[in-house]
Order: C-alpha cells, then sequence, then structure tokens
C-alpha cells in the first residue's frame, strides 16, 4: 500500500519547527532528509525513522518495524503529534546518521 499525500504533508507540517526538511518520492511512499541526510520516510503512512542509538534512547518502547517487504527494520514513530518532540529528536539524530553517499557521475 502506498502513503498518501495527506499523510505525507501531515507529516512535513509536524516536523516544520526545523529547517532543511526535505524528501524525495521513491515508489508510492517518501524519503524524508534532514540537512542533506536520510532520517527516515513515509511508509504505508507511517512515520519510520533509522534505528541509531539516540533515537533509540528517545523512544525506548519504539517498534522496530519493516519499511517495505526486503528493507532494513526501522523505529516507528507514535509520537508524531508532538512537533517539539520531533524537532529533538531528529536534531539528535543526525549526528548519528550517515553522510549522504556521493553520487556516480
Amino acid at each position: 500500500m502506498a502513503s498518501s499525500k495527506e499523510y505525507l504533508d501531515f507529516v512535513l507540517e509536524q516536523l516544520s519547527e526545523l529547517d532543511d526538511i526535505t524528501y524525495k518520492a521513491m515508489m508510492g511512499e517518501y524519503i524524508i532528509y534532514y540537512r542533506g541526510k536520510i532520517v527516515g520516510g513515509v511508509y504505508d503512512d507511517r512515520f519510520l525513522v533509522k534505528p541509531v542509538n539516540t533515537a533509540k534512547n528517545m523512544m525506548p518502547e519504539a517498534e522496530l518495524e519493516l519499511p517495505y517487504e526486503g528493507a532494513k527494520e526501522m523505529f516507528l514513530v507514535d509520537n508524531i503529534e508532538n512537533k517539539e518532540f520531533l524537532k529533538e529528536l531528529l536534531e539528535a539524530m543526525f549526528d548519528d546518521l550517515p553522510a549522504p553517499k556521493k553520487k556516480k557521475k
């Protein structure tokens, strides 16, 4: 099941406290970037983030879920209503996230 544009818009609104949030549509889902790094995405109308240590520490009860078949598990963000928490979460995760891969020419 693909994610709806309405849910993506809701997630982007919840992340509006942060500067430099972008997204890319990918096979009916949406990858979310913060300051150029992939933090997670919207999959089947769920906001999932990469399972880095800071995310685990900030969401100790978070469930690991598959964004799609064959993918690595990610944390389900169930506190999506709390803009301040989301801002703190993504800011804290930033240093734990890998740098973007260089594009091949």
